[in-house]
C-alpha cells in the first residue's frame, strides 16, 4: 500500500494529513499556494467546527466568540441566544495554522505546486503536476474546495447565486455592537451575514443573484451603497468602517446541496472531502465543520483498510438529513414572499432560530467504528 497523496490544503486537507500523520502514516499533502491566501466562506467556525479544530492542537483564543443570532429584514430585527458559542476566524489565519499543524505532526507538506488532473493508472492513481512531476499512489483525499480540477468535475447542480466577501475594520461603536454577534441580512434575492474576526476587523460575507453585481457595474461600493438602501441596518454597521482589501473576494456557480455518492465508476482509491464531498449553503455556518469531519472520517477509513466507497457512503448518509434541512431553510430565506412571514413568527418565538441552528449541525456526524 503506498502512502496517500492529499490535494489542497484547506481545512479538510489538513485534518486528514494531521489524523495520518498522528497515526504514523507518512501522507504527502500538496496545496497550490505558496501562503496563506483569503477565502470566500469559512470565517464562521460553528461549536462542532470549534470542537475539532481544539482536537488537532490549534488554540482560538483571539477568534472572537459568537453566541447571539441578529436577523434583519429592512428596518427589523429580531435576535436570538445560538444554542452554541462559535467563533470567529479568518480563513486566511484558520488554513495557516492548520498546515504548520500538519507538518509539526509529521506530514509532508508540498506547497506552491498546482496539480492538474488525477487519472487512473491500472489499478493505481496518476497526480499529474507541472511542477512536482507524476506521482503514482493507490490512495488520493482530494480536498480542492470549489477549485475542480480537469479530470474529476464534480456532477453537481449550479447556482445563479454569487459568493462575495470583503473585510472591514469597523468604526468602534458598531465593533461593539457587533461583539458576540452574527448578523444575517436579508437582502433582494440573497443575504448577507456580518461577524467580528481576530484582530478586532469584521468581516461581511454576501450571497446574491450575478444581476445584483451586474446592477451595480461590478463595483462594490456601489453594490454596498444598494443594498444599504434596503437595508438600512448594513448601511449603519459600515458607516465609518475602513475596507481591509483592494476589492472582493468572489465565487459563482455555488452546488449547493451536492452530497458526492459512491456510484457505479467510483475511481477506488479516490476520496472526496470537504466541498468535493457535500455543499451546505453558506448560512448554516457548517462549512468548515463539515470539512474537518470529512478530512478526519476519510483518514479514519483509510486507516481501518476501507475503501473510498465505503467512507462516501458513509459520509453522504451522516449529512444527508442535515444538507435536506439547510437546502430547505436556504430556499425560505431566499423567497422574498415569505420574509415578513419569516420575521413575525422569529419576533413572536425568537428560540425558532436556534432550532434551526441545531437542525443544521453536523453533530451525528461520528467518526464511529473507525477510531484510531
Amino acid at each position: 500500500m503506498t502512502e496517500p497523496v492529499i490535494i489542497g490544503g484547506g481545512p479538510a486537507g489538513s485534518a486528514a494529513a494531521i489524523e495520518l500523520a498522528r497515526a504514523g502514516r507518512q501522507a504527502t499533502l500538496i496545496e497550490r499556494t505558496v501562503t496563506a491566501t483569503d477565502k470566500v466562506c469559512g470565517d464562521f467556525l460553528s461549536a462542532e467546527a470549534v470542537s475539532r479544530i481544539e482536537a488537532l492542537g490549534i488554540d482560538l483564543t483571539d477568534a472572537p466568540p459568537i453566541d447571539t443570532l441578529r436577523l434583519i429584514y429592512r428596518r427589523q430585527a429580531v435576535q436570538t441566544k445560538l444554542p452554541f458559542t462559535a467563533r470567529g476566524l479568518s480563513r486566511r489565519a484558520l488554513d495557516e495554522a492548520l498546515l504548520r499543524q500538519a507538518r509539526a505532526a509529521g506530514a509532508s507538506v508540498l506547497r506552491g505546486h498546482r496539480v492538474s488532473t488525477v487519472e487512473g493508472c491500472g489499478a493505481a492513481l496518476q497526480v499529474l503536476s507541472r511542477s512536482l512531476g507524476e506521482i503514482v499512489t493507490d490512495t488520493v483525499f482530494l480536498a480542492t474546495g470549489k477549485h475542480e480540477l480537469r479530470s474529476d468535475a464534480r456532477r453537481a447542480r449550479r447556482s445563479e447565486l454569487v459568493g462575495l466577501k470583503m473585510y472591514y475594520r469597523p468604526a468602534p461603536s458598531q465593533r461593539l455592537a457587533l461583539r458576540r454577534h452574527i448578523e444575517l441580512m436579508l437582502l433582494p434575492g440573497g443575504y448577507a451575514g456580518l461577524q467580528l474576526i481576530e484582530r478586532d476587523s469584521a468581516v461581511l460575507c454576501v450571497l446574491l443573484p450575478a444581476a445584483c453585481l451586474s446592477a451595480a457595474g461590478g463595483r462594490w461600493a456601489r453594490l454596498v451603497d444598494l443594498l444599504g438602501q434596503d437595508c438600512p441596518h448594513l448601511a449603519d454597521r459600515l458607516s465609518g468602517a475602513e475596507t481591509l482589501l483592494d476589492r472582493p473576494l468572489a465565487i459563482a456557480n455555488l452546488p449547493y446541496g451536492y452530497v458526492c455518492r459512491a456510484r457505479r465508476d467510483h475511481r477506488n482509491g479516490l476520496y472526496r472531502l470537504g466541498d468535493q464531498a457535500a455543499v451546505i449553503p453558506s448560512f448554516t455556518g457548517d462549512g468548515v465543520a463539515l470539512a474537518l469531519a470529512s478530512g478526519s472520517l476519510a483518514a479514519r477509513v483509510w486507516l481501518n483498510g476501507d475503501g473510498s466507497d465505503t467512507y462516501q457512503r458513509r459520509f453522504a448518509h451522516d449529512v444527508s438529513v442535515q444538507m435536506r434541512s439547510a437546502v430547505a431553510v436556504h430556499r425560505l430565506v431566499l423567497a422574498r414572499v415569505w420574509r415578513p412571514w419569516l420575521m413575525t413568527v422569529c419576533g413572536v418565538w425568537p428560540g425558532v432560530m436556534g432550532l434551526v441552528a441545531r437542525q443544521t449541525r453536523i453533530a451525528a456526524l461520528t467518526d464511529g467504528g473507525y477510531a484510531l
